[in-house]
């Protein structure tokens, strides 16, 4: 027998989640003063164009079009991973773990199986010689989360060659619209229902979420980042997952944090600390603040935390990302 008393208490508990899901979301009312973008802090190397968009909260606007070659273009990509175990710091780039940034020089890699209390990690030769990949193949494959054995105790490094053909297109609202709930970035298919990119850096590359690290850890593989916390995969192009201060910064007259890009809803994102050294105490669950100098705004975290921000307090677009 069918049980309608309960068949109707789960259609309306069903109902009232899909309403709730489909809910606009509310601009925020304040008299907080709001600052659009800047595109002329975007550096050579970017393109960038006004067209019109539709953002996240049904709100019909302009936005900014960003078209960059997935490469940075006002400083050096790499080195990622060492040749030898005798190589300095000068020969590798940087790994981000439990909140800290290592140097990833020869005895950073002579030393895992030690850092790692793991014995399995063996990623040099009798020679010393550091295993890493070498082609365009390798790397793909070695990046693959289902990487084969034959990858294990390799150093992954993607070069710059290999995305010479990947343009992408980044869309961030000229006006930012704050919003009274923030919106979680995706994190796989149970995340939130943001997008997955935290914002663009003035030279046009994506400050990416985290990076995968436990994924690439348990295959054995190590994929640094470059001193400028960034690396490539071939569908991706150079990323951040880090910021360290190589990328082109604009400095505040009145000691406060350098700006550094724009999040995905328009807002600026700052270095993580201001000229007197310390992070500012009133930020918010996004790590955003405001200021009357530049509204709403964020700070990014510390580099060893691979993460940028927390969600996104304003509305964004969706798709925000269109490769070429």
């Amino acid at each position: 027998m069918v049980n309608y008393k309960l068949f109707a208490l789960l259609f309306a508990a069903f109902a009232m989640a899909s309403s709730c899901r489909n809910k606009p979301q509310e601009i925020l009312i304040t008299d907080d003063l709001v600052f659009d973008v800047d595109a002329s802090h975007f550096i050579e190397g970017t393109s960038v164009s006004i067209v019109p968009c539709t953002l996240s909260n049904g709100t019909e606007t302009d936005c900014y079009e960003i078209v960059t070659t997935s490469t940075a273009t006002d400083h050096q990509m790499g080195p990622w991973c060492p040749g030898n175990i005798s190589d300095g710091e000068e020969a590798g780039g940087i790994w981000l773990d439990n909140g800290k940034v290592y140097d990833v020089d020869g005895a950073f890699i002579q030393n895992l199986a030690t850092f790692y209390d793991d014995d399995t990690w063996m990623m040099y030769d009798a020679n010393g010689d550091i295993f890493v990949t070498s082609t365009e193949e390798d790397c793909i494959n070695a990046a693959n989360p289902n990487v084969g054995p034959e990858y294990k105790n390799f150093c992954v490094e993607c070069l710059p060659s290999y995305i010479t053909e990947l343009s992408q297109s980044w869309l961030i609202p000229v006006t930012p619209v704050r919003l009274t709930e923030p919106n979680n970035f995706a994190m796989g298919p149970r995340g939130g229902n943001g997008p997955s990119v935290r914002g663009i850096a003035f030279n046009g590359i994506e400050f990416s979420g985290a990076a995968p690290t436990d994924a690439i850890l348990s295959a054995y593989t190590l994929a640094p980042f470059d001193d400028a916390g960034g690396h490539i995969n071939v569908h991706q192009g150079y990323h951040y997952h880090a910021a360290t201060g190589i990328s082109t910064e604009i400095a505040q007259a009145d000691g406060h944090a350098p700006s550094i890009g724009y999040a995905m809803d328009g807002h600026g994102i700052y270095a993580q600390l201001n000229e007197d050294g310390n992070e500012p105490t009133d930020l918010d669950q996004c790590r955003g603040h405001y200021d009357e100098t530049r509204g709403y705004h964020y700070h990014v975290d510390a580099p060893g935390e691979n993460n940028f921000i927390n969600c996104l307090s304003g509305a964004y677009v969706n798709p925000v990302r269109i490769r070429k």
